[in-house]
């Protein structure tokens, strides 16, 4: 039998102000910058951020190309329609959730132990986005 490819998942997410989400997002959740192209006026064309395993990409809003497929939270009205799932080692957790508070991400749930297993909160970044960061690992 043939081990399937390995694949993955990345979100890609629109930032009113891209350079500073890129900032924040590596500064607060621990994301490193992979890859970087700049835009006019600070703007940012592309960037892919790593987090272990998993990464994201974002783009300034303002030279999104397919307006008609997606936006981000601000435009409409800082409602999100999905939610990023990011495993953290519960060794790890209580210090990321203290980050995540002295940056100023809106904490919507508060750290706490899940029925399901491991600890995990919910937060809303600079952006509008809303993450969960838990220490259940679903592979596990």
């Amino acid at each position: 039998m043939t081990t399937p490819a390995a694949s993955s998942i990345t979100p890609g997410l629109l930032y009113e102000n891209a350079g500073e989400a890129l900032t924040w997002l590596c500064d607060t959740f621990g994301f490193e910058a992979r890859l970087v192209v700049p835009g006019e006026d600070g703007m940012i064309l592309h960037a892919h951020l790593t987090l272990g395993a998993g990464s994201i990409m974002i783009t300034s809003s303002e030279l999104n190309e397919h307006p008609d497929f997606y936006t981000h939270p601000a435009a409409l009205g800082g409602v999100c329609s999905h939610g990023i799932n990011v495993h953290i080692p519960d060794d790890r957790l209580d210090a990321h959730y203290a980050k995540a508070q002295a940056a100023g991400a809106q904490i919507l749930l508060p750290l706490e132990a899940k029925e399901y297993g491991g600890r995990g909160y919910s937060c809303r970044d600079i952006g509008g986005y809303v993450w969960y960061f838990g220490s259940y690992d679903p592979w596990a």
